[in-house]
């Protein structure tokens, strides 16, 4: 665990957890991340994310605080704003909301009363929990109405989104989600939203680093109000921002502080200033465009070797796999693929005939290994490894997985993940 030298205060102070730290480093190293929700952050996100900014308490607004001493802190977050403004080409961005679970609740405080009916896509063909799914708070405190996907296409039906919000007349619409392949329509959702009297609200938590990087249509001229985490695909650290019209700026803002939150956490600001900093340079834009190329020769790849793909592939960085003509159920093969040195999440898939912890798929997705400087040309080996380990799980091979998990580390040894220490 040679990682430990580079935190020698907290080798010294708590071996024990520096130990399990040292671990990670090894393991994130070693393997093939497919989870699309991650990512590496750079050195530089992860040493403004671990300063002393986290002494500081700022509860209120850059000039506007209710404690003192926050002459530097007001730099940080304006800064952050102002970035955030710039990449994304908002007239107002919050950069405080803890993570993307809390900044879809300070959207619902802001334009909604407890009771009204909120619309987003069902979580099983898709969506997020906090679109008024009924396990989570917002299922619960609001009247959640879902649209899903076409059992045929894999894709949005338009015109059953629109005559669900016109029979519906949700106070609030979401569109985007944690598991969609495909590039989503915002103009079509905003005419729906329009037309049905809806707040429009995109999600962009997946997708907001190759909108930033060009890679995906904004939705920004077409939403009132846009959420998204700041990991994932934008390669910052974990914590969110909503960005708005500036008619909504102040509610926005009212539903964050003090609606639902105290002091932000100023160490994660400047991580978020930094990270976009990065994606407002040439190098995110080519980062952006890779993890969508790679994704589509990975798609094309799976789809040679038999795989069944939800939708036929991929418009960005997620694969969506139903492994029931392979005859593994998506857990057993998401384990079997951990063994393999290849770490992937089961998923649900449209339409599944199983249940959500135990379902048919495994979502993949390629930011981390993008972010790694691995190309299309090495999708078609990346494909064979999960071809291998599904076949080995379906058969119990543990040598084979073995074998896999070898050949990953040697290409991942080659690629150097960002942030990472040298082990």
């Amino acid at each position: 665990m040679s990682a430990n030298h580079h935190h020698p205060a907290l080798l010294a102070t708590d071996p024990e957890l520096a130990s399990f730290i040292a671990a990670e480093e090894s393991l994130q190293a070693q393997t093939l991340r497919l989870i699309p929700s991650e990512n590496y952050v750079s050195a530089a996100v992860l040493e403004a994310s671990g300063t002393v900014l986290q002494n500081k308490y700022s509860e209120g607004y850059p000039g506007r605080r209710y404690y003192e001493g926050q002459q530097n802190i007001d730099r940080v977050e304006a800064l952050a704003v102002e970035r955030a403004k710039g990449l994304f080409g908002v007239d107002h961005a919050n950069v405080q909301p803890y993570s993307g679970s809390p900044a879809n609740l300070a959207v619902y405080l802001a334009f909604a009363k407890p009771g009204d009916t909120v619309m987003g896509m069902a979580l099983p063909m898709g969506g997020h929990l906090t679109h008024g799914w009924g396990v989570s708070a917002t299922g619960s405190w609001f009247r959640g109405v879902q649209y899903g996907v076409r059992a045929d296409t894999g894709l949005i039906d338009y015109d059953a989104v629109r005559d669900l919000a016109l029979a519906e007349r949700p106070k609030i619409m979401f569109c985007g989600g944690t598991a969609l392949p495909r590039t989503i329509d915002f103009a079509a959702f905003a005419s729906i939203a329009r037309e049905a009297g809806s707040v429009l609200v995109a999600d962009v938590a997946h997708i907001a680093g190759l909108i930033a990087g060009g890679a995906h249509p904004s939705p920004v001229d077409h939403v009132d109000v846009v959420s998204t985490t700041t990991h994932k695909t934008l390669r910052g650290p974990r914590g969110a921002m909503l960005m708005c019209r500036e008619e909504h700026a102040k509610a926005i803002d009212k539903a964050v502080f003090p609606g639902l939150q105290g002091g932000p956490h100023n160490q994660t600001t400047a991580g978020i200033a930094v990270a976009l900093h990065e994606a407002a340079q040439p190098a995110f834009t080519t980062y952006a465009h890779a993890v969508v190329a790679n994704a589509k020769a990975l798609a094309e790849a799976l789809l040679s070797r038999g795989f069944d793909l939800v939708s036929g592939g991929t418009d960005n960085h997620l694969i969506l796999m139903d492994l029931t003509s392979r005859g593994v159920a998506g857990k057993v093969a998401a384990k079997a693929l951990d063994r393999a040195g290849i770490v992937v999440n089961y998923n649900t898939v449209p339409f599944d005939p199983r249940k959500p912890f135990d379902p048919s798929g495994i979502r993949i997705g390629t930011p981390s290994l993008t972010s790694r400087g691995l190309a299309p040309e090495h999708m078609p080996v990346v494909a064979e490894w999960i071809s291998r380990a599904v076949d080995a799980a379906a058969k119990g091979d543990e040598p084979a997985l073995a074998v896999v998990r070898a050949e990953v580390a040697d290409l991942m040894a080659a690629h150097p993940a960002p942030g990472l220490p040298l082990a």
